[in-house]
């Protein structure tokens, strides 16, 4: 009997074999995700405290919503420089790092005293929780190859959907059984749980030392473009809408700065 033509091409393992995912990297992959978990149970997990939370403190709903509005805008705040810092200090540093800084925010978050350090600590916690997602990301690229990712996505991505899923079944026990500020202690044993697979399996990166520069500028006029975006979008529940003319003149803002922030970039970019 003559073998065909596939047969001949075809690897000893099956078509594609080359490119299954190996043991080790299936391994690296639930590692980041019991990272990246914890950033994104977080962005719903408190939103069914934002009423306890009112309460407890004696504060408005437009002041409780910054718990929120503050976390959202550190994560959006740290994103553009994580992958100059993984290129500069390497993934398993940042991604270590990460892990600390928002476990940190965290055990601050629930012991926090009044409205305004909460807003603070959120704002530490969501530093941390926005290079979660990147650096993993980062990390798993490079471990899979860009031929395998496909493969690795499928592992990482139904945990992942399952976070805002779970965040607010999870948020609404421990605010009516226990107690609010376990929305925030329950990251503890999560973080030390990823903190110790990220020292024993996340590979060490050799960070280039020699990275480009770091856009400074863009760097400095990025947050206030998230503040008036963001900001304006928070205003639009309270204030009719996004049809009224305070959330609109936010908005407006915000464009009208991220369009001259384009134009000083390109500026710049010309003189160079």
């Amino acid at each position: 009997m003559t073998e065909s033509p596939a047969a001949k091409v075809a690897p000893p393992g099956g078509a594609g074999n080359g490119e299954r995912l190996d043991r080790q990297t299936i391994v690296l992959g639930l590692v980041i995700v019991s990272g990246t978990l914890m950033a994104i149970l977080d962005t719903t997990i408190v939103n069914v405290a934002l009423e306890t939370l009112g309460r407890d403190f004696d504060t408005g709903l437009s002041t409780i919503q910054w718990v929120i509005t503050g976390y959202m805008l550190a994560m959006g705040t740290v994103i553009p420089i994580t992958g100059w810092a993984v290129d500069r200090f390497g993934g398993r540093r940042v991604w270590m790092t990460s892990i600390v800084l928002f476990v940190l925010g965290s055990i601050l978050s629930g012991a926090a005293w009044n409205i305004e350090s909460l807003i603070v600590f959120r704002v530490v916690q969501g530093l941390g929780g926005g290079m979660l997602m990147p650096t993993g990301m980062a990390i798993l690229t490079l471990a899979a190859g860009p031929r395998r990712m496909g493969r690795i996505m499928s592992i990482v991505g139904v945990p992942m959907l399952l976070g805002p899923v779970l965040g607010p079944v999870i948020g609404g026990w421990l605010v009516q059984d226990v107690d609010w500020r376990w929305i925030f202690f329950v990251n503890l044993p999560v973080g030390a749980l990823a903190f110790t697979l990220a020292w024993w399996k996340v590979p060490h990166g050799r960070g280039e030392h020699a990275t480009p520069g770091i856009d400074l500028r863009g760097l400095l006029l990025l947050p206030p473009g998230f503040v008036l975006l963001i900001y304006g979008l928070s205003t639009a529940s309270g204030n009719g809408g996004f049809g009224s003319p305070a959330t609109i003149a936010w908005l407006a803002a915000a464009w009208s700065w991220s369009h001259c922030s384009r134009c000083t970039a390109c500026g710049a970019a010309h003189a160079r």
